[in-house]
Parts: structure tokens; C-alpha cells; sequence
């Protein structure tokens, strides 16, 4: 599938990265599957990039819209899953 990661131009090169990686823990909920502790832990990070929920939520949004990939159901199912728990969407 080819799609382009959402990001801000305001951003550092770090942050940018930080945010794509991200964006990849969710694909990899998707298609294969993924820790709950390292999502959880990027989400984090991601959080410290984008902390307003509103700014999360377009984000969030864009990558959805472009990818089909949930951030907000994937965060939500890691959150109720216990710790080192297989994620797969």
C-alpha cells in the first residue's frame, strides 16, 4: 500500500522521526501484529510530539484516511489488553 505519513513542518527531524515510527507500530497492529509495551512506549513518545488531543485526532485522522489503519482503536485495544501482550488488529 503506498501512503504518506501525516506531520507537521513545524517539527524536528527527531520529532519526525519519532512520530513515523509511530505511525509503523500501527501498521505493524495491523499486519502482523505488535507488543503492547513497545506500542504503548511510542505512543508515549508520540504523545511528547503531539500532546493536544486535537492535534492527535487529525493526525490520527489523516493516517486513517490515507492508510485505513486506526490510531484511536489500536491505542484503545493496547490500553485494555494486559502487559506483554500480543496487539493485532
Amino acid at each position: 500500500m503506498e501512503y504518506s505519513y501525516p506531520f507537521s513542518i513545524d517539527w524536528s527531524q527527531d520529532e519526525i522521526v519519532t512520530v513515523i515510527q509511530f505511525f509503523q507500530r500501527i501498521e505493524q497492529a495491523y499486519e502482523k501484529g505488535v507488543d503492547r509495551d513497545d506500542l504503548l512506549e511510542d505512543y508515549r513518545k508520540f504523545k511528547k510530539v503531539v500532546p493536544a488531543k486535537s492535534e492527535e485526532k487529525q493526525f490520527g485522522k489523516e493516517f486513517e484516511d490515507s492508510s485505513g489503519y486506526s490510531l484511536y482503536q489500536t491505542i484503545k485495544k493496547a490500553k485494555s489488553t494486559s502487559v506483554n501482550q500480543m496487539i493485532k488488529m
